[in-house]
């Protein structure tokens, strides 16, 4: 079996402060909030020592559950594909009800607030939230089904510290290219370019069906191959034969189309498994050319920028709550589901660690991990062969952060909202205390600090092995001197990033493949980032999207789309 996965939150962690820093005040450090989980994306689990929400939509919290009896669909978590699947669900007049362990709604996603510092727990990295039409990113249309807009500060670069140097990378077709040269040398420009003219027409086949067009029956061949047809078949066209010809490998690994094109530079086969590395998790030989080349349509393409949501990841969550709402759904928090209800072999409702009985009438949608849900499920209820599957599946490895609030005198005015610490390239950017992740989303969202002041969170991204951390006692010595060791590497990711003076199944394309949202007990559905299309913010928004458009008749599918206008 995998081993567990867990998420080290080094938020309470004191620690003399590094010389270099000391002048920038650490003044904040939010206390600890150190959780471990069966996998860093389940929603349904219980976190000790929660902080404040900085949730501004009115949400019902309840230890003994006090909402209806029964809905049509019940929900268990509210990650962003439990939100996205409930919201739409509601959107298409299905009586839907969410059901969250954790006393903050958005899972892997949630922010939290303490003392006037905001912070994001999870993603940080946006893009897409301002796109429309059949190419938008597939939170967007979630997001504009449901009626709901977020307000963005926009940006087109983030700093790199890698072994050859520091540079501030630029997204667009053609700034990346003076960091190439100066850093990597003519070669690596020339094999960029050709990477760039081979994938960048393939986003035409890539973007050509919308997201929000999927569902998970035979319906689907009306509502996105019937519908989209003429613009399959006009991308495909305007590639030629040979473009045509590379879309075949859209469900292949990214490192087959880098392989054909003869890519041999040190520095840019590095830099697209850094990319890889940060979009879902593994390198380019596990990850899906079809997620690669959107991004590369999202971040190297004329006019293109990233996007932060103002007030944080939190914004989002909330955006997706009030539309939720809007529509007559509900959320629940503080109600920890124990367990799935099966009936004549079919999934009829969940039960309460308080003890009540939700039905669901139509059907349970699991936003745990494939590993949880499992848990909930009676043994006797679940396919030999299912079990089997789940539990031989990888697990990523664990994730620590580091959540900080500092003073913001002596630090420049021009520093970046993210930073990227790259060690050593020999050891693989998959390599544990290697690669730190950190953001500072306060330059471009002040209000999530104090006037003066910022707030920070560095994280190993998936890399940190749980078996360290197995089993130890928090309050032990043992336990506060491993959380020193290991937390080292982000304490001096930080100080080079501020000058002397942010998930799932490791699961690898071409060698096995996200399990579909249909489970083998009839009723019980699954989304989130263990199920099609993936990790990441827009794959697990698509998944929970598909859950929603199955549950309904393609005719109200259809309603959907035109009203988004797609």
């Amino acid at each position: 079996m995998a081993a567990s996965c867990a998420v080290v939150t080094l938020g309470t962690f004191f620690k003399p402060t590094p010389s270099s820093l000391k002048k920038h005040k650490l003044i904040y450090k939010p206390r600890n909030s150190f959780t471990i989980s069966a996998t860093t994306s389940s929603s349904n689990l219980t976190q000790q020592d929660a902080p404040a929400s900085s949730s501004s939509s009115t949400i019902k919290q309840t230890k003994s559950f006090s909402g209806k009896a029964e809905a049509d669909v019940v929900v268990i978590g509210s990650g962003l594909g439990g939100l996205c699947c409930a919201g739409l669900l509601a959107r298409y007049g299905k009586d839907v009800i969410v059901l969250e362990s954790h006393d903050l709604p958005g899972g892997a996603a949630h922010s939290f607030e303490i003392k006037d510092y905001k912070f994001d727990s999870g993603p940080s990295l946006f893009s897409g939230f301002q796109s429309r039409g059949l190419q938008a990113n597939p939170l967007a249309q979630v997001l504009d089904a449901l009626g709901e807009s977020i307000p963005c500060a926009k940006y087109d670069s983030w700093m790199v510290y890698v072994p050859e140097g520091e540079f501030l990378s630029r997204i667009g077709p053609t700034e990346f290219f003076k960091d190439l040269e100066m850093y990597a040398g003519p070669d690596a420009v020339l094999e960029w370019r050709k990477l760039l003219d081979a994938i960048l027409p393939l986003s035409a086949a890539a973007m050509a069906l919308p997201p929000l067009s999927i569902r998970g029956d035979l319906g689907v061949l009306s509502t996105a191959g019937a519908r989209y047809a003429l613009s399959l078949l006009k991308s495909f066209a305007q590639m030629g034969p040979k473009g045509a010809l590379g879309a075949t490998k859209l469900l292949r690994p990214f490192s087959e189309v880098v392989n054909s094109l003869g890519l041999k530079d040190p520095f840019i086969r590095n830099w697209i498994d850094l990319l890889s590395f940060l979009l879902a998790g593994v390198k380019s030989d596990g990850v899906l050319s079809a997620e690669m080349i959107y991004m590369f349509a999202e971040w190297y393409k004329p006019g293109c920028s990233l996007e932060y949501p103002i007030g944080g990841s939190g914004a989002v969550v909330d955006a997706l709550v009030r539309g939720l709402k809007k529509f007559g759904g509900q959320i629940y928090l503080k109600s920890h589901v124990d367990n799935i209800v099966i009936e004549n072999g079919r999934a009829v409702g969940v039960k309460l660690r308080s003890g009540q009985f939700v039905r669901a009438k139509k059907a349970v949608v699991s936003n745990a991990s494939m590993w949880d849900t499992l848990k909930l499920l009676p043994k006797e209820a679940v396919p030999k062969s299912y079990e089997e599957r789940v539990e031989n599946t990888k697990q990523c490895e664990s994730f620590m952060h580091l959540h900080l609030g500092f003073d913001a005198e002596g630090i420049p005015e021009d520093l970046g909202i993210h930073h990227i610490v790259v060690n050593d390239w020999n050891r693989g950017v998959d390599a544990d205390q290697n690669v730190v992740l950190i953001s500072v989303p306060s330059v471009l969202s002040p209000d999530l600090a104090p006037p003066g002041k910022h707030v920070l969170h560095a994280y190993t991204p998936g890399t940190e092995p749980f078996q360290l951390w197995e089993g130890l006692d928090r309050k032990s010595a043992q336990y506060k001197q491993l959380k020193a060791e290991r937390s080292e590497v982000m304490w001096k990711a930080v100080e080079r990033s501020l000058g002397p003076g942010t998930y799932g199944p490791a699961i690898e394309a071409g060698k096995d493949s996200f399990p579909g949202h249909p489970t083998p007990i009839p009723q019980l559905y699954c989304c989130g980032d263990s199920t099609f299309p993936g990790i990441g913010v827009p794959a697990v928004a698509a998944s929970g999207a598909i859950v929603a458009n199955s549950l309904v008749s393609v005719s109200q599918h259809y309603e959907l789309l035109d009203a988004v206008g797609i």
